[in-house]
């Protein structure tokens, strides 16, 4: 606060007739069209709905590209065919769950080749047609979004992510062969409200299996990145 200034004390005068402040519209937040993040180079994304056929040939033929030209041309052929069968097999996965873009690292990060997957999709509030919205708070429809598939023990935290609440669950999934886990992986979810259609909720779904055990030194390191990534989340609007 400025000191309070004395002087002189001066006649008094008519205020100034000025015209009276122009009325500026108020301002209103535009709905949320789409999404940003940011990823190092290493990181892919493949589209799922549009697209996906074109980013798989992509990535596959940068990948083949990187092949040592001196490799031995006998096994050059079955690397290339299990490559490309892993790989799809991943991308269709993701599609049984209808979700939106899955994001593969498709090169090594430090030197190390990385086991880990981001899985972007919506999950929409089931109303009936003509049903009203109920007076939940908004935390706990998040919290009951992430439930539906019966997960326990996990960790909740909550916060705001570009102005829109954010729900984070964290926990481990126990290697599951019979289901083609061979290794149990750390998962970290992020559900963000969708600004303008309170109905609709975003979520980043993060899993790796971090150098062979979901709880060691590269899982943390791994958990600890995706944060970052997720703290510099933006929406895109209009």
């Amino acid at each position: 606060m400025l000191p309070e200034q004395t002087g002189p004390e001066a006649e008094p005068t008519d205020p100034p007739v000025t015209d009276p402040p122009a009325t500026e519209p108020p301002v209103t937040d535009s709905p949320a069209t789409g999404y940003r993040v940011l990823l190092p180079d290493q990181w892919a994304q493949i589209p799922l709905r549009q697209g996906t056929e074109e980013a798989v040939r992509r990535i596959l033929d940068d990948a083949f590209a990187r092949i040592p030209a001196d490799a031995p041309q006998d096994r050059i052929g079955p690397y290339k065919r299990e490559l490309e069968r892993r790989f799809r097999s991943s991308v269709a996965d993701a599609q049984k769950s209808k979700a939106l873009d899955l994001y593969l690292p498709v090169k090594p990060m430090g030197g190390v080749s990385v086991g880990a997957s981001i899985l972007v999709s919506e999950s929409v509030v089931p109303r009936r047609p003509g049903e009203p919205r109920t007076e939940s708070e908004p935390t706990e429809v998040a919290v009951q979004l992430l439930s539906r598939d019966g997960v326990e023990n996990a960790d909740l935290s909550s916060g705001e992510i570009d102005d829109a609440l954010a729900v984070r669950r964290e926990h481990v999934v126990e290697a599951a062969p019979a289901k083609g886990a061979e290794l149990a992986s750390r998962r970290v979810e992020y559900i963000l409200s969708v600004p303008g259609d309170p109905d609709r909720w975003f979520v980043a779904a993060f899993s790796t299996v971090g150098g062979g055990d979901p709880r060691d030194e590269l899982a943390e390191a791994l958990v600890e990145w995706f944060d970052a990534v997720m703290a510099n989340f933006r929406w895109t609007r209009g």
